[in-house]
């Protein structure tokens, strides 16, 4: 089974970290974001990769391309530039890297990439900015368990800031640090897909044309998922990443 990530967007808003990389490189602890995704999903068994590439794209091809370098041990012959191998990464995946263009929306991204899809095997796609502790498992079943052309996780929202409540003494009698709305649910990503899906797709955003076209013809089901999910879209969000990765965060479970 793949696995599309989309990794070509500017990361406008993570702009003090992603003004020399894109936003898919940015680290947490000493690897990039991308590289935590690609981890989780190979927890599944899921270790083919098609990275939808964009905005400094190149920086990207260029981590694959000297993977050995960045993950494991070396000996350099500095007279004749020759390098060999002492440890191999445990990583056997297998990533194609497409440059889907630098303005791309999502839809355009994955239309570019459909031909690297198999017709008769349903495909994960997610985004290169998210984690999470979704069981990727029990969200293929459960795709497979429907005939609609999609399956897409949903999750609560977080507050930004901590709800209060206060009584008539203006004595604080609850602090909410993250509220959340029990009927509110959001667009999660990790999304399982049928190939029949790519006959809805455009150039535009998935979430603005694909999906909702799918939802109006009844194509796409939700997976609810009330565990651990966080995007990466601020730096606050990198910094509270970054706490978690030093505290056996959710979503190691390698």
């Amino acid at each position: 089974m793949k696995c599309v990530i989309l990794a070509g967007g500017a990361g406008t808003r993570l702009s003090e970290e992603t003004y020399d990389i894109p936003k898919p490189m940015v680290t947490i602890g000493d690897k990039p974001i991308l590289w935590h995704i690609m981890k989780y999903y190979s927890c599944f068994g899921i270790n083919e990769f098609i990275i939808c590439c964009g905005y400094k794209g190149h920086i990207i091809k260029k981590y694959f391309a000297d993977y050995y370098m960045h993950n494991g041990d070396i000996t350099i012959h500095t007279k004749s530039g020759r390098h060999t191998e002492l440890c191999q990464p445990v990583e056997d995946w297998k990533v194609t890297l497409v440059d889907t263009g630098v303005d791309s929306f999502t839809g355009k991204r994955l239309k570019k990439v459909k031909h690297l899809l198999y017709e008769d095997e349903p495909f994960c796609l997610t985004y290169g900015d998210g984690l999470a502790n979704v069981d990727i498992d029990k969200l293929v079943e459960f795709h497979k368990s429907h005939d609609s052309f999609g399956t897409c996780t949903t999750v609560q929202k977080e507050s930004r800031f901590g709800s209060v409540r206060v009584n008539e003494q203006n004595i604080i009698e609850e602090f909410d640090e993250k509220p959340l709305d029990n009927d509110s649910w959001i667009n999660g990503g990790f999304f399982v897909f049928d190939y029949r899906m790519t006959e809805f797709l455009d150039n535009d955003m998935l979430e603005r044309s694909t999906l909702p076209r799918l939802s109006k013809h009844f194509h796409l089901r939700a997976f609810r998922h009330e565990g651990f999910w966080k995007a990466m879209d601020t730096l606050r969000d990198k910094s509270t990443l970054e706490m978690m990765w030093e505290n056996d965060p959710e979503w190691k479970i390698w």
